[in-house]
């Protein structure tokens, strides 16, 4: 039973911006800190950014000032609004929900792909 629902990948070329959506449960959304993570090809799943419910962000270094997390409370949906993106972004996003207070990720969803062209 899919719990998160991403959507908002393609392709675009470098420079360029695209908005991830991640829908879920309400539940979920309340009781998680909601994140995005990224996955390229042959290396390990990374951790992007985060948002908790009281809308405190943490992003990574490599998406810092490119990147911005978000949430809509009355639709259970968080955002990844990526901008001047980079052929080294090129990655499946995934979304996930973790509990607070925990390092693991407790729900995914099923990815979405972002490819960047030079």
């Amino acid at each position: 039973q899919v719990q998160l629902v991403e959507s908002g990948g393609g392709l675009v070329q470098a420079g360029g911006s695209l908005r991830l959506s991640c829908a879920t449960s309400g539940s979920i959304f309340s009781d998680n800190v909601m994140g995005w993570y990224r996955q390229a090809p042959g290396k390990q799943r990374e951790w992007v950014a985060d948002i908790t419910r009281a809308r405190s962000t943490n992003y990574a270094d490599s998406v810092k000032g490119r990147f911005t997390v978000s949430r809509d409370n009355a639709k259970n949906t968080v955002y990844l609004q990526m901008n001047t993106l980079k052929p080294e972004d090129t990655a499946v996003y995934y979304c996930g929900a973790r509990l607070y207070g925990s390092s693991s990720v407790t729900y995914w969803g099923q990815g979405t792909q972002v490819t960047v062209s030079s």
